[in-house]
């Protein structure tokens, strides 16, 4: 008789606090959630208040949550899916939308397909998806860049190799930076591209204080928006 492995379940998180739970996540999602007392996550208090607002019956301490971030022994996370060869499914959460997209879950993910257990993604918000088909820019020659170079000549250099991309290939460009540098990148992005290139700054996405606007650089020149410390994904397209 074949033994029946467990499976990891990638699961979607609020992009914000201030989320709208019933719009944003399947019912399927919580009953998924409820099926598993082994959890992945970058935090643990994180985690914790996510499980709550899914509607998570059971008492946090019946379950397991591992820790995934940058202060994680890479040798400990080899044995995080142990428990799946005994027929546990282990569900896999990002501290914001979905887990293996500019976070650490790729790795758990990686080791899911060389140890052959069923990796199986659950619907939910993507920050990035989001923001692409909300921008009016090429959605079928994309390219997701992640956290962009801190120093600002680099920076630039990095930003105009973009946009030759996104003009001359016309391969939309996305790229996201930590909040409380957003003012930061807007000015480097409109010092830095020409007048004509398109420029789309999605933020709060999935909150009530959403905004998603797509201008030419010369545009936003005119008036920048105020998205400091305001999650924000940034798009360079023709």
């Amino acid at each position: 008789m074949n033994k029946v492995f467990g499976s990891l379940f990638l699961i979607p998180t609020p992009l914000g606090e201030e989320t709208d739970f019933d719009k944003n996540f399947p019912a399927y999602n919580s009953e998924i959630i409820n099926s598993i007392d082994l959890f992945i996550a970058e935090d643990a208090k994180s985690a914790r208040r996510f499980l709550k607002h899914a509607g998570f019956k059971k008492s946090f301490d019946e379950i397991t949550i591992l820790l995934l971030n940058e202060h994680t022994n890479e040798l400990e996370t080899l044995h995080y899916l142990d428990t799946a060869f005994n027929g546990r499914n282990i569900g896999l959460l990002s501290d914001a939308g979905c887990p293996g997209i500019a976070d650490p879950g790729a790795s758990v993910v990686k080791l899911a397909h060389e140890k052959n257990i069923r990796v199986v993604p659950l619907v939910g918000p993507s920050s990035i998806l989001l923001a692409l088909i909300s921008s009016g820019m090429n959605g079928q020659n994309f390219a997701f860049n992640g956290y962009l170079e801190r120093d600002f000549h680099l920076l630039t250099k990095q930003l105009k190799e973009l946009e030759k991309r996104a003009l001359h290939q016309n391969q939309t460009q996305i790229f996201i930076e930590t909040p409380y540098r957003n003012s930061k990148m807007l000015e480097a992005i409109t010092r830095t591209c020409g007048n004509e290139t398109r420029l789309c700054i999605a933020c709060d996405i999935t909150l009530p204080t959403e905004f998603i606007k797509t201008k030419s650089i010369a545009g936003w020149r005119k008036n920048l928006p105020d998205i400091q410390k305001r999650p924000a994904v940034f798009i360079l397209g023709k």
